[in-house]
């Protein structure tokens, strides 16, 4: 019996490297998949945390950056899931060349995270930020860098650490922070 995790990873990763193939959608997911860089996504939760009407975003933001990056690193080296282009023939791997692990996505999970936190704070611009995070995830599988499988981990993964930080870690930091260094913002958090 065939394993059907495999199908799925096989018909997308076809699907999504190969029929989506065109110069437009190379420059758009080679530069989109920046987003969630270490260096920019961290900036962006540092920029938010600098300025004061948005310093508690600024901080939930980096919590639910951080708890993510943490999960996402154990299992990438509990699963030890090689990528797809060091296993599978004629993908289109844009030179690319990662040395670690695959299972689950670091890029997917952070703009997960981040997407659902802004969600959460701004539901009025969901939508924005959940397409934004969707279009790095897909990138991740065009670019050949990840299966559709460490995709899916990557996104249950961020939109859980976001809903973790905003509901109960980020509270506590909160009044813990905001009473020793009277930080406060425009947000209404409860």
């Amino acid at each position: 019996m065939s394993n059907p995790f495999k199908r799925f990873d096989n018909f997308f990763i076809d699907l999504i490297n190969k029929k989506l193939k065109n110069k437009y959608s190379n420059v758009l997911f080679f530069n989109i998949t920046k987003l969630a860089n270490f260096l920019p996504i961290t900036i962006f939760g540092l920029i938010l945390l600098f300025i004061k009407s948005t310093r508690p975003l600024g901080i939930e933001v980096l919590l639910a950056l951080t708890l993510q990056a943490v999960i996402v690193q154990i299992l990438k080296r509990v699963f030890l899931r090689n990528r797809p282009y060091w296993i599978l023939e004629n993908l289109n791997t844009y030179g690319i060349d990662l040395s670690d692990y695959s299972f689950p996505s670091g890029h997917t999970a952070a703009s997960f995270s981040v997407a659902t936190v802004l969600s959460l704070n701004y539901s009025s611009f969901a939508l924005i930020f959940f397409f934004l995070a969707i279009l790095i995830a897909i990138s991740r599988i065009y670019l050949a860098v990840h299966y559709p499988t460490d995709v899916l981990a990557g996104i249950i993964i961020g939109v859980l650490c976001g809903v973790l930080v905003n509901y109960k870690l980020f509270p506590l930091v909160f009044s813990y922070i905001g009473e020793k260094f009277n930080i406060g913002g425009v947000l209404e958090w409860y």
